[in-house]
Parts: C-alpha cells; structure tokens; sequence
C-alpha cells in the first residue's frame, strides 16, 4: 500500500513566524500612518494633501487634471487619490487616514504574496519554495525608509511591482499589465517591461500585448473625458525640472553648499520641488537627460544577451534593479520617496530559492537597507537643515547618495554574473525560454 506524501509543512519555520510576521507589519504601518499624520504632517504628507486637494476639486466641482488641464502625474495617478477621496470627508487628517489605509492594503497583499508558496497543489515538497526572508526585509526597509514609504503614490507603485515580479515566471502576460497600470502611475515600473520582454516565451504575445491593451483602455477613458490632448502632459511638465537637491548628481553642489555663495538651493514654485543651482547645475541636468536613456539601453542589450543564451529567467530581477536604480542614481530628480522603487525586486530576491546567486542579493539587500535609513534622516528629519545649508544633514544626503552608487554596483555585478557564461555553458546547447 502506497503511503500517502506528507503535506507541505511549515516546520522548517519557526511556529510563531507567520504571526511574528503579521504583528510586525501591523506596529510598522501604524507607526508610519502616526509619524505621517500626527508627528510630521507639513513635511511628511505634504504631497498626500495636495491629492486631496486635487480629488475634491474633481469630485466636488468637476474640474480634473488631465482631463481639464495638464498634469505633472500620469493620469492613472488619480485612481488611488479617488479612492482615497471616496472612503472619507475632506478633511487633511480624514484624508491622510484613508490614503495610509489604501497603502497598508496594499502592502499586505504584496507580503501575504512574499511569503505564498507558488508550488501547484498537492505537490509536496522538501522544503519552501519561498521563504518569509523578502516580506520581513520589506517590513523593515518601509520602516528605515520612513513616512515618505506611505505618504507618496510610489507607496501604491511599490507593492503593485512586488505582485508583477512574483507573476512574472508564471504569468508573464498579468505581470506586463500590472506594470504598465504602475507606469500610467507613476513613471518609473515602465522599465521593467524590458526584463519581462527579455524573459517571456512569447513576447509579442505575453508582454506587448497586455501592456497594449492596458494603454488603449487608459487612453480611451481619457479620450471619453476629452483630456486626449492632455494625455502625455506628464512628459513636457517633468523636462522642465532642474537639478533636485537630493539627486545623486547634485551631491557635489550640496556638499559646496555651506562653504560657496554662488551655489543656492530655490523654490521651483511650478513643481514645487526644492532645485541646486550653481556653476555647471544646468549642464548636468541636460547631460543626465541623455546619460539615462545610453544606460536603460545598455542594461536592455545585457537583458537581451542573456535570452539569447536561455539565461533571461535568472537575469529577471538583477535586471529589474539594475533598470530600476539607473531611474534613480541617473535622474535629474531624486526624490526621497524614489527609494520605494528600489524594494521590490530585493525583496522578491530575497525570497527566491537557490544558493548560487545568493551573494549578491544579500550584499544589495544590505546595502538598501542602509539607503533606506539615510534617507529618513534626510527627509523628513534633517530637510529644513539640508536647505538651509547645514553641513552634517549635506554630508549625510551624500552618503546615502554614494550607497545608491554602490547598491547600483552590486546589482550590476549579479547581472554581469548571469551574463557571463563559463566555456562549459558556451559549448551547451541553450535552453528554451522560460514561461
């Protein structure tokens, strides 16, 4: 008599695990929500109250962006301010209250997905495919990270790219949609239409296409409201910005700061972003323009070696950070919720199976932690002292600054490690892509 297969078991975690992990992520979010809205509202939710002011102008006197008039946002960046909007009066604090509470939702269903074995039922395995290593990282890189990890529409991005990286293998064509619905957003999740082109079986089929029909219903919504004209509104608004404060490329102006008088920090009123200007400010930002758009292709032309040699699946998520934090180390921008970017594939890295490109997934998973709290530091703590030209909160923003570099580095070498195949894989015939 055959002996029936043991059921998958969670023995080989610790029995308390899974609600160690769900208390934790509750005393996190509720701690970001009370910093957010209690403690440092004026800084922190600053931008969360410019969304309510944009919804009520919406639903209360029927004037929307995009529709009516050009906008710094892409235009599926009104869905989480409308239903935010919907869940509570106008109030700042009400609002606020309902936007964390979209975001926690949000973040959930990425953890519970983190932490979901992919393993097809009634098959039994040795051991987790997945284990609860991504979702307790996350948990703590939100947490380093700040308000800034709740208080901004990257909040809704970030856990929507976790869903799409986890689906990517499986289900390439739900993970094509979820990021082209991120990138109608918030730009940024966009690039990562170029891992999953590189790593789909079909790619016309499993990728563009989704990602096609996702812009065609964008665009026809819009077009229904007759805001057409307004649609790509976003991309003339951003080519405007300055040299930001916080970005990378600023560093070298931020830390002459205190010392030089031809080197000050405005108001972009427009924006309302906080921009460096000094001797050669303006040549950089032009030049960050194009360097941006040379180094996205580069790392798509690496993506794209490794399909050639059946190797995409394993190229996925370092090119996905990779891709990721060139939008972040390269932008002109450098917003400090930008971070929230860099979460996803580390935390989908982290709980992947298999040892043989653990170590650059751990020294990226570090290094990212460390950002994440040099960034709180930054802003909102030390934000009004760093304007003000303060030399310790400046030296701090360049560390974290020079931790990017470095988190893009390491994330560079796990991709150059997939691409680089030892003369034993070169003489084997390549394998099939993977679905």
């Amino acid at each position: 008599m055959r002996r029936p297969l043991p059921r998958p078991t969670s023995a080989r975690r610790p029995p308390g695990d899974g609600v160690a992990l769900w208390v934790a992520f509750a005393l996190v979010h509720a701690g970001l929500t009370w910093l957010g809205v209690v403690v440092a509202p004026a800084s922190s939710f600053a931008d969360v109250d410019l969304y309510r002011w944009w919804v009520h102008l919406g639903l209360d006197h029927g004037h929307w962006p995009v529709l009516d008039e050009p906008w710094v946002y892409p235009v599926g960046a009104l869905l989480p301010m409308v239903l935010a909007g919907l869940a509570t009066t106008w109030s700042t604090t009400g609002y606020a209250v309902a936007w964390c509470v979209l975001v926690t939702a949000l973040d959930a269903a990425a953890t519970l997905a983190l932490v979901s074995r992919p393993d097809r039922p009634g098959r039994a395995t040795a051991e987790p495919r997945v284990s609860t290593a991504g979702a307790w990282w996350w948990l703590g890189f939100l947490a380093l990270l700040g308000p800034v990890a709740i208080g901004r529409l990257d909040a809704v991005v970030a856990p929507l790219v976790v869903l799409a990286l986890l689906a990517a293998r499986r289900r390439p064509a739900v993970a094509s949609a979820v990021v082209t619905l991120g990138a109608w957003i918030k730009v940024a999740p966009g690039v990562l239409v170029l891992p999953l082109l590189a790593a789909a079986r079909r790619p016309l089929r499993e990728v563009v296409a989704p990602a096609a029909a996702v812009c065609a219903v964008v665009a026809g919504a819009v077009a229904a409201g007759g805001g057409l004209r307004h649609l790509t509104s976003f991309v003339t608004t951003q080519a405007s910005r300055g040299l930001q404060v916080e970005a990378v490329a600023a560093t070298p102006w931020v830390l002459a700061l205190p010392w030089r008088d031809d080197v000050a920090v405005e108001l972009n009123d427009v924006l309302i972003t906080w921009e460096v200007h000094g001797p050669g400010t303006a040549a950089v930002a032009g030049v960050l323009d194009v360097l941006m758009v040379v180094a996205v292709a580069a790392a798509a032309g690496a993506l794209w070696l490794a399909r050639l040699e059946g190797r995409a699946a394993e190229a996925l998520l370092p090119g996905a950070l990779v891709l990721t934090l060139l939008l972040v180390v390269l932008n002109k921008v450098g917003s400090p919720q930008f971070l929230a970017w860099v979460a996803a594939p580390v935390a989908v890295a982290l709980g992947r199976p298999g040892r043989s490109d653990r170590a650059w997934r751990r020294r990226a998973a570090a290094v990212a932690l460390v950002a994440a709290g040099l960034t709180q530091l930054v802003f909102p703590w030390g934000y009004g002292g760093l304007l003000a030209g303060d030399w310790p909160v400046a030296v701090v923003l360049a560390a974290r600054n020079v931790a990017l570099v470095a988190l893009l580095v390491v994330a560079a070498q796990g991709l150059a490690a997939v691409t680089r195949r030892t003369p034993e894989q070169r003489a084997a015939p390549a394998g099939a892509q993977p679905t």
